[in-house]
């Protein structure tokens, strides 16, 4: 019997799972909530590997994307126990995603992170049983918006929606993506560079993945690649470097272009439409910005928070070529 069958408690909520998304929580605060998530690419990158190798996506499924680094768990952990600190007078700011907790001294906050682990991984399942949208949508960059909206309710002072003002003094969030021509240009470069892999990935994947479910699996999963690479960034971003903020735009891009090549079998196709969706993300990323972040005193995370829009968009989007 494999470990985390030993006990389940609904239909897609093992306790082995739960007790360990605790866990990945937890590791998320120590270390901080972006370093966290660059260690989700690292382990998308490893899982692909795998899935080539042997056909099995368990390293996805538990170690990048689940219990141990899935966003929805060891980042909003992390960010949510950041939220914690700062509310206790432990930390400057409670949007501070950079620091490790550990540093802290202060097991209280690292317990937060455990406990909004399992909360993400519960609400991320919970999301997952929602006909249509459940599959539709990405539950785990949901989950990790709805996590850092409940943080800031429980841990922060000011309202979780502010009106769009423009950027000023400390009221901002990448102020070097910020401008619509650098955020365009930016934008346009993610979309081509993430689209282009995936449907090169998709090219060469395709006609095999009729007969063998490892291609499939793969074909699958190519936008996931270029967001990868993104992610792993944000080792550089949290040191302090003025590193572009990408990981929206290039899974957003390559999403929609692996769907619509599978639709149109044409890789222009393809490359133009997740050119389209990676500028959607990227504008979009700036607004959830704008009236969530610039003025808040906790994490609510413009990415995320464009990820799960721009995701189920595409799949409303293919609905007219594909049916429901």
């Amino acid at each position: 019997m494999t470990p985390d069958g030993a006990m389940t408690i609904l239909s897609n909520i093992d306790l082995f799972w739960l007790v360990t998304a605790f866990a990945g929580g937890m590791f998320g605060a120590m270390i901080g909530a972006n370093y966290a998530f660059a260690f989700t690419g690292v382990m998308i990158l490893l899982g692909l590997g795998v899935i080539a190798a042997t056909g099995n996506p368990i390293i996805l499924d538990y170690v990048a994307f689940g219990p141990a680094f899935g966003p929805h768990i060891a980042f909003a952990g992390g960010a949510a126990a950041a939220a914690y600190a700062a509310s206790r007078k432990a930390l400057e700011t409670g949007r501070d995603v950079n620091s490790q907790l550990v540093g802290l001294n202060r097991p209280d906050a690292l317990l937060m992170g455990g406990l909004f682990g399992v909360i993400g991984f519960i609400i991320q399942r919970v999301i997952e049983w929602i006909p249509w949208f459940g599959s539709h949508t990405d539950s785990v960059a949901l989950t990790v918006l709805i996590s850092g909206i409940l943080a800031r309710l429980m841990f922060g002072k000011t309202p979780v929606f502010h009106s769009f003002k423009a950027p000023e003094g400390q009221h901002r969030w990448l102020e070097w993506q910020e401008k619509p021509a650098q955020l365009f240009t930016i934008a346009l470069g993610a979309s081509i560079f993430a689209a282009g892999i995936a449907m090169v990935i998709g090219a060469y994947i395709l006609p095999a993945s009729a007969v063998d479910d490892t291609y499939a699996t793969i074909l699958d999963n190519a936008h996931v690649l270029p967001f990868a690479i993104s992610a792993i960034t944000i080792f550089f971003l949290a040191s302090g470097s003025k590193m572009p903020v990408t990981h929206h735009i290039t899974i957003t891009a390559a999403l929609a272009a692996v769907t619509f090549f599978k639709i149109s079998e044409n890789g222009f196709v393809g490359l133009i439409v997740g050119v389209a969706f990676g500028l959607f993300a990227a504008f979009g990323a700036e607004m959830w910005a704008r009236i969530t972040y610039y003025y808040g005193d906790t994490h609510i995370d413009p990415p995320a928070a464009i990820i799960w829009m721009s995701n189920t968009l595409i799949a409303l989007v293919a609905l007219g070529w594909t049916g429901w």
